[in-house]
């Protein structure tokens, strides 16, 4: 069940955004203190499950070939064999566009050395470097995954967000999700609630609201 206080705020940050012609997002953004986030370590960056799911469609990349790539068809929306990286590969604007539209990457195992060498300035910075695939394994499980997950990263920034769901979603959905989201982050906090500054949810163009 989730938090009472990430639910009424939840409500009330719904209740304060103008209905738009589309489908909002919802997030959660989150504010730290007292944490040096130059030092490396004390960065946070985790894929979070959210235990209602995105309310929207997550697209899923799969670098495979042979059995893996066979396998991912009907569940991947896209799957990249061997023989087409240099088409992404060798061509930044390329890669670039594929990192737009597609939210996570997966890739056979011995396939990411050359995607971290070649495609890693692209992927790197925004956080969406492949996750790794052993060859000839189901990659439905790890796609299902995805489509339920959030990603959290600090890089040097006190301040960050996450996407927890969709305005059409139940209120009690979303508050369990940004409760999820809060939980792992202040697990990874070396003083937990303490290094948690503030707490906020938001639509895309609705008004922040304080939740912590």
């Amino acid at each position: 069940m989730a938090n009472k206080e990430t639910l009424e705020a939840v409500k009330k940050a719904i209740t304060l955004a103008p209905q738009r012609k589309f489908e909002e997002s919802v997030e959660v953004a989150i504010n730290l203190r007292d944490v040096d986030l130059s030092v490396p370590k004390n960065r946070i960056q985790e894929d979070i499950i959210l235990p209602k799911g995105r309310g929207k469609t997550i697209k899923v990349c799969l670098f495979a070939g042979g059995e893996s790539a066979l396998k991912a068809r009907e569940s991947a929306d896209l799957v990249i064999s061997p023989d087409e990286f240099n088409k992404y590969m060798d061509d930044k604007k390329n890669a670039k566009s594929l990192a737009r539209e597609y939210d996570y990457f997966i890739a056979e195992a011995p396939l990411m050395a050359a995607i971290g060498r070649r495609m890693g300035v692209v992927l790197g910075p925004r956080g969406k470097m492949p996750k790794p695939l052993q060859p000839g394994s189901d990659p439905l499980p790890v796609i299902s995954t995805l489509r339920r997950t959030t990603s959290v990263r600090t890089r040097e920034r006190k301040t960050f967000q996450a996407h927890v769901g969709t305005r059409s979603m139940k209120p009690e959905d979303l508050a369990d999700n940004i409760d999820a989201v809060l939980n792992r982050v202040i697990g990874r906090l070396d003083k937990g609630r303490i290094n948690l500054e503030s707490a906020y949810v938001k639509t895309t163009m609705g008004p922040a609201v304080r939740i912590i």
